[in-house]
């Protein structure tokens, strides 16, 4: 038995004072560079990897194709992770020999993200079978048994956790099998300890391009949810939100706080401007400094100051300059620019998401910032115009013009694109697909259905908008005393938010205070991020508006299922 570092050849420098050291690494190495017909390990899980070297990152290269095109992902970080790592050393090995197994316990998001695609293709084509145990017990997911129990981690980590086995033997029926396993640790280590792999690990798999996902699926409802167009095909520009590095300096709740703290921040040493906004170290894209010039080089103009969304409902304060590694550390501005005069509209969405419904969809006038939308991962937003043209893909506006010879607006077109993502039969027949990648939207063959949810879809966009009223009288505001939010607390007896123990919102029924929007709990969450200021008489109307909102979206949600279902009676599309 040798301690070396697997992933790393070394070629051993001579260590005069410690002999010993030097012929253990020797040996160590003799034996990876021999052909290995077993492996087995539980390696790290650790996307920031140390084992950066030339030969190490360029053994990942393979994973970064899927048959041969590259992957075509912006920042595919996470093949950099130290399982990944692990895995792909394996595979050589095995690549080298006629026969081998390899039995490894990993983190289990390769299964299904979409980054790892070109990995899972990788893997059946080196492999004749492979057997996949999801431990799940993702806490980032919320993950929780499909009765609804508890589930909890074989590890006390957060990533859920997967059992694999990779069979390499010519002759062997080729094959991918999987077993999941729900519920409480204590289960976990008695069923791994005293059943067997042919008992837990039982459903033959049958992944389909493009994802090649390694889970259980409806291949008539693959047939049908891929037949759609994807978000990105629909619009010419999108992007991830505007990202600030540091959202308690970029962001503030009203304007007057925006502009004072910028010019506050600005006129300071770099030092005392890092202590005095608890700043922390510079980051690779972000730095005081850099952002201190960007504010002065601006000449700190109070007309850079601009509304952004930074969550469902909670609009806020910037100072925004378009400039990378300045004030804010990715602005994107070739798309937020596009929203700067508050003339467009800008769909908000995900390309993956962990939380335990797909709800991450809203719409804006604003700039956006990055988790806006999503509170698991990153929102994308796609605007309805850009400059003086719509935003729609040629080929994309080409397709539905032919399909219902008539050619909508961007409106009409943006209103059913929305209907379908807020049909509750939508996402939830195709919900393991939109936890994975871009929504993908269907498009009814009969024009009455695209009209009648295109109806349904603009009106949610204005009342999401805020540009029109919805009157339910509801969170209205009662007692006495100051507005200070002390701490939020809702009485489902009383139908009450609490925000101290003398004023409150009510009624505000449990649907609508319960109800989520990109993995937020709206109400909670926009009273929860003002704890310790007064409300203003604005934010206390604006409850209100939000609470009539999200009781309208609960009766709009409803009628837009029964027209989906009308357009989409068996789930097909011609």
């Amino acid at each position: 038995m040798f301690l070396t570092n697997t992933l790393e050849p070394i070629e051993p420098q001579a260590q005069l004072l410690l002999p010993a050291v030097t012929a253990e690494v020797k040996a160590a190495q003799a034996v990876k560079d021999k052909a290995i017909l077993v492996i087995v390990g539980n390696p790290p899980y650790s996307g920031h990897s140390k084992n950066n070297s030339p030969y190490v990152k360029a053994t990942i290269d393979a994973y970064k194709l899927v048959n041969g095109k590259p992957l075509g992902e912006k920042n595919p970080k996470w093949l950099q992770d130290d399982y990944v790592k692990f895995i792909r050393f394996a595979q050589m090995k095995m690549d080298a020999v006629e026969e081998g197994v390899v039995g490894i316990i990993t983190n289990h998001s390769w299964l299904d993200n979409p980054t790892f695609r070109g990995m899972r293709r990788s893997l059946m084509q080196t492999f004749d079978q492979i057997y996949v145990l999801d431990l799940h017990g993702n806490s980032k997911k919320k993950e929780r048994a499909p009765d609804g129990s508890k589930d909890e981690n074989v590890f006390d980590i957060e990533q859920g956790v997967a059992i694999s086995l990779f069979v390499k033997k010519p002759g062997l029926t080729r094959g991918i099998w999987r077993g999941d396993l729900w519920g409480s640790r204590l289960m976990k280590y008695a069923v791994a300890a005293e059943r067997t792999l042919a008992s837990e690990i039982n459903t033959k798999l049958t992944p389909t391009i493009p994802q090649y996902a390694f889970v259980v699926r409806d291949l008539n409802i693959v047939e049908f949810y891929e037949a759609g167009t994807s978000i990105p095909d629909i619009f010419d520009l999108g992007s991830v939100g505007l990202m600030t590095a540091r959202d308690n300096l970029c962001i503030q709740f009203t304007d007057r706080e925006a502009i004072r703290v910028v010019r506050d921040f600005a006129s300071l040493e770099t030092e005392e401007a890092r202590r005095r906004y608890n700043l922390g170290d510079d980051v690779r894209d972000w730095r005081v400094e850099w952002a201190q010039n960007d504010i002065r080089e601006s000449k700190v103009s109070d007309d850079r100051i601009t509304s952004i969304m930074y969550r469902p409902f909670d609009i806020r304060w910037t100072y925004y300059t378009g400039h990378s590694r300045g004030f804010h550390c990715y602005p994107r501005s070739s798309v937020s620019e596009q929203m700067l005069n508050r003339q467009n509209i800008a769909l908000l969405t995900a390309r993956s998401n962990k939380s335990p419904e797909p709800n991450h969809f809203f719409v804006t006038e604003y700039l956006s910032e990055a988790k806006t939308g999503e509170s698991t991962t990153q929102s994308y937003f796609f605007p309805l115009w850009r400059s003086e043209s719509e935003n729609f893909a040629p080929t994309f506006r080409s397709f539905l013009d032919a399909r219902y010879d008539h050619h909508y607006t961007p409106e009409e077109i943006l209103g059913y694109i929305y209907a379908v993502l807020h049909a509750p039969c939508y996402r939830s027949r195709y919900a393991e697909f939109l936890r994975i990648d871009f929504p993908r939207i269907p498009f009814a063959e009969a024009k009455q259905d695209f009209d009648g949810l295109s109806t349904l879809g603009s009106a949610l966009v204005e009342v999401h908008l805020l540009r029109k009223r919805v009157a339910r009288k509801l969170a209205v505001y009662h007692g006495r005393g100051d507005h200070l939010v002390e701490a939020v607390r809702y009485s489902l007896q009383e139908q009450a938010i609490w925000i101290n123990k003398s004023r409150y919102f009510s009624p505000v029924p449990d649907d609508v205070w319960n109800f989520h929007i990109g993995g937020y709990q709206v109400l909670d969450k926009y009273l929860k991020s003002r704890k310790g200021r007064t409300l203003s008489l604005d934010e206390i109307e604006h409850v209100d508006a939000v609470a009539g909102v999200l009781a309208f979206m609960i009766s709009q949600m409803a009628e837009i299922d029964t027209a989906y279902g009308a357009a989409f009676p068996a789930g097909k599309v011609n």
